[in-house]
């Protein structure tokens, strides 16, 4: 049990020696390690302050986006919005001009058929007319083939001429 209870020599040279490694550690380590924390201590406040910097920077920047989109977003709905107005305008103009079209095309067959249509009149009156004087010429012929029947239809026309005009 030696061991657990040493003398006072030893516990003299312990000191001495226990005092000895702490006055170097004092004097010549500990304003290096003493240093070496600071110095780790400002780098990592440093890099505190950058980090909570760039997280600002980041709520900026995210800020930002949203406004970007939010600013893209309005300008699609209005981008959209023209191109429905665009499309209805453009949809009417050509409403309108198909409308015209048919409208000339409508007044152009009208006139046609009123021209074929009195040329057809025409046609028939000329064809009533023509078949009209080959009647009227064939029954003349058959009575005024003799003398007597013509003076008889001279007269009776010369009569109703007469009648019709008082």
């Amino acid at each position: 049990m030696e061991l657990f209870r040493p003398d006072a020599g030893l516990f003299f040279w312990m000191a001495l020696t226990f005092g000895v490694v702490l006055f170097l550690l004092w004097k010549y380590a500990w304003p290096f390690i003493i240093g070496a924390i600071h110095e780790r201590e400002h780098y990592i406040s440093d890099s505190i302050s950058a980090a909570d910097k760039a997280q600002e920077r980041l709520k900026d920047i995210e800020k930002e986006g949203s406004e970007l989109l939010a600013k893209a977003h309005e300008e699609q709905i209005r981008i959209l919005q023209e191109g429905k107005i665009i499309k209805d305008k453009t949809v009417n103009e050509a409403k309108q001009i198909a409308k015209e079209e048919a409208a000339k095309i409508v007044e152009e067959a009208r006139r046609t058929i009123r021209k074929e249509k009195e040329e057809a009149q025409d046609s028939i009156y000329r064809q009533a007319a023509e078949l009209s004087i080959e009647l009227a010429e064939k029954i003349l012929r058959r009575e005024l083939s003799d003398r007597a029947a013509q003076n008889e239809l001279v007269e009776r026309m010369v009569n109703e001429i007469k009648s019709t005009k008082h």
